[in-house]
């Protein structure tokens, strides 16, 4: 089987979120079968932004078994990239499916269009809350404006699927809503085991002296990155005691000055390391090295960070918003407090530091729902299953 697989952003841009990994793996385990599976993306590079692109990435490269098929954007507004090249060359490919993973872009507006034009079928895949926005009402008209019309586009994307991929059934319900008629199948998101290993000893590189805890996201607010600020804040001397110190991992999506003002004004760099635009392999090490994961935010569908924490043993304290529970899962292999609630989110990490015992029973619960539901074998597995069920309706017809 000839596959696509339609996504805004890819190699080596790791730290555009869970939509590079998710698309990644499924191609890795798909190829891995005996099929011809290709990325079409941007070439964005995040080497200096969220929204750098670089005409030095290869156009085509080869990965393993897969391949990667890189057209350059030529602008963005915010994550939504421009790159009109990616409908010819998608068209001219021919494949035989073609999966957008990652509705509010613009490639998977081309990947709608190219599937009606050539009559090949549509799966759809969502990935990383893009069908949603937290900070939607507050924000300024023009924005607003181009939400609703990104709302239509994904409407017709929906309606146009022979299959919508839901992670959770929170997830589902969303895709209901916004076009009731839509064939949702839930498939678990799962993060490749293999590829989770790291012989980098993190501590030493970073001159870290200490035990720590970690974040790995983006800087936003709707990170909760706020929230874990004035909870670290509450339990700072607690955490020189216990000589524990917080690791944020990630990059600036706007509130990078904000935070560091935070830090300063508060004199938590003594119980706070900033690690800005981390490789890959440190972020992997960091999970092996760490105490425990936290990921306060205030908006997720189904995060694979804390899946990437639970493949190492390690429990996550997050918040019950959105799809999270679906993942993380109360006194079982983490910890949930309210969004937005400092002072739970801060009992929450002095009550963990200060039960190992509990710690170590969080995360084996956390390892054990990684290898037997959440790894990229199963998921492969799983959409693997939903592309052949396609095909066969698409040639019945």
């Amino acid at each position: 089987m000839k596959i696509a697989i339609v996504c805004p952003a890819s190699f080596p841009a790791t730290q555009f979120g869970g939509i590079v990994f998710l698309a990644v793996d499924l191609a890795r385990e798909i190829s891995a079968l005996g099929h011809d599976v290709t990325i079409y993306t941007t070439d964005l590079d995040f080497s200096n932004g969220p929204n750098k692109f670089s005409k030095e990435l290869p156009r085509i490269e080869k990965f393993e078994n897969f391949t990667i098929k890189r057209t350059h954007s030529w602008f963005s507004v915010k994550l939504f990239f421009i790159n009109p090249s990616i409908y010819k060359q998608l068209s001219e490919d021919k494949p035989d499916i073609i999966h957008t993973i990652g509705l509010r872009s613009f490639q998977s507006i081309m990947a709608w269009l190219v599937s009606k034009k050539t009559n090949v079928p549509l799966i759809s895949t969502d990935q990383g809350g893009l069908t949603t926005h937290p900070f939607l009402e507050q924000s300024g008209i023009i924005f607003k404006l181009i939400y609703k019309i990104q709302d239509r586009f994904i409407k017709s994307v929906l309606k146009h699927s022979s299959i919508v991929c839901a992670a959770n059934e929170y997830e589902k319900k969303i895709f209901l809503e916004l076009y009731e008629k839509s064939n949702v199948e839930i498939v678990r998101n799962g993060v490749n085991l293999k590829s989770l290993v790291s012989n980098k000893n993190f501590k030493e590189h970073y001159s870290i002296d200490s035990n720590f805890i970690l974040f790995v996201g983006r800087f936003s607010k709707s990170k909760g990155i706020d929230v874990l600020l004035d909870a670290i804040n509450k339990i700072k001397d607690d955490l020189v005691k216990l000589n524990t110190k917080l690791v944020i991992m990630g990059v600036d999506f706007g509130y990078e000055s904000d935070m560091m003002t935070t830090i300063q004004q508060n004199d938590l760099g003594r119980v706070i390391k900033i690690i800005k635009n981390p490789p890959r392999e440190d972020v992997i090490s960091a999970y092996g090295e760490s105490e425990l994961l936290v990921l306060p935010s205030v908006w997720e569908l189904s995060p694979l960070v804390p899946l990437e924490s639970f493949a190492f043993k390690k429990p996550v304290i997050s918040t019950n918003s959105h799809g999270i529970p679906y993942t993380v899962q109360h006194n079982k292999n983490g910890i949930l407090v309210e969004p937005d609630n400092p002072t739970q989110l801060a009992n929450a990490i002095k009550n963990l530091l200060e039960n190992p015992d509990l710690v170590k029973k969080l995360g084996d619960e956390g390892y054990n729902f990684v290898k037997s539901e959440c790894n990229s074998v199963s998921m492969a597995s799983n959409v693997f299953n939903l592309y052949q069920k396609t095909m066969k309706n698409h040639e019945n017809k």
